[in-house]
């Protein structure tokens, strides 16, 4: 069920929702917490509701969307309630704000009072983000702030930004791809021989922050020389090289769906290794509500990454 509110006011919108609350057709309770999504009015707007509505089947939460409208328009906020199936496990909340209601401070404040009472907060922007997610005025509300460097015009821009201004509670999309790259590299260390790390190569297209990242992690967790080099394939990650003595580790990635396998002693594996969807790396986010310290070194690793110029063959 959606409920269109045109010009309306974030009182009418909480008063629509207890109204609808007493009628017995909605219920908050069990909400475990608020997400707000940010980002323009536009084609995105629904795939990002669409996403969020995904996530919440295992997170139930309200779900309020600040779609972002014409800058120039007269002040106005058109509201819209979406509940039942088409609102997930949530119930979905979209102000479009029009005019000075489009601007960041306005939105904080449109969002705070229809926030869960004693309920954590988690900020999430699909798409272009602040320079500093911490410092934005919706930010300041959210002990989680996700972003997603790989939605962004400029990835490379975008990264650098989280690097720059990276503050406990941030965590970024192109992180939370790299989870299975993670889990199948250590599970391959796990098994005899049982030998240091003396050195790595990370592959992928020459902009790609998930390859950055998975670099800075490497040089972080081991403390050795780990290059971070150009690949013949331009589907982001392509290629992990662990170097030991008895012989290599290699991760490899050539179609961007299936992963290769090879290590000493054991016979190749294929692993189906597809880019992850948006929704599933939600889903993953929203379990911890703590900072990802992790994440933060993996961030700080990236400055100890030396850089090759020849691409690799994967």
């Amino acid at each position: 069920m959606i409920i269109d509110l045109p010009s309306s006011t974030t009182s009418a919108v909480n008063r629509k929702l207890v109204e609808l609350r007493e009628s017995g057709g909605v219920f908050a309770l069990g909400r475990v917490l608020t997400l707000v999504v940010v980002t323009d009015d536009g084609p995105e707007l629904e795939r990002a509701i669409d996403a969020a509505n995904a996530a919440s089947r295992e997170h139930p939460c309200r779900v309020i969307v600040l779609a972002r409208g014409q800058r120039r328009a007269s002040p106005r906020l058109d509201a819209q309630i979406r509940v039942g199936g088409d609102a997930g496990a949530s119930e979905v909340i979209v102000l479009r704000g029009y005019g000075a209601l489009a601007a960041e401070d306005a939105g904080a404040g449109m969002v705070m009072p229809l926030l869960l009472p004693d309920a954590p907060v988690v900020a999430w922007w699909p798409n272009e983000a602040p320079a500093s997610p911490s410092e934005d005025a919706v930010g300041r509300l959210a002990q989680r702030r996700i972003t997603d460097a790989l939605s962004s015009r400029n990835p490379g821009r975008a990264f650098e930004a989280r690097r720059k201004d990276y503050a406990p509670g941030d965590t970024d999309l192109t992180w939370t791809r790299l989870t299975h790259w993670r889990a199948q590299l250590a599970a391959a260390l796990d098994v005899p021989p049982y030998e240091d790390i003396t050195s790595a190569v990370v592959a992928g297209e020459p902009v790609s922050p998930s390859t950055e990242l998975i670099a800075g992690w490497l040089a972080a967790c081991l403390g050795v020389k780990v290059k971070r080099s150009p690949s013949e394939r331009e589907n982001g990650l392509s290629l992990v090289r662990l170097v030991r003595p008895s012989g290599d580790v290699e991760l490899a990635r050539p179609d961007g769906r299936t992963a290769r396998l090879t290590q000493p002693g054991q016979p190749e594996r294929l692993i189906a290794l597809a880019r992850r969807e948006v929704s599933d790396c939600l889903a993953e986010e929203l379990r911890r509500l703590d900072p990802d310290e992790v994440y933060a070194e993996a961030l700080a690793g990236v400055a100890k990454v030396t850089r090759g110029r020849t691409p690799v063959k994967v």
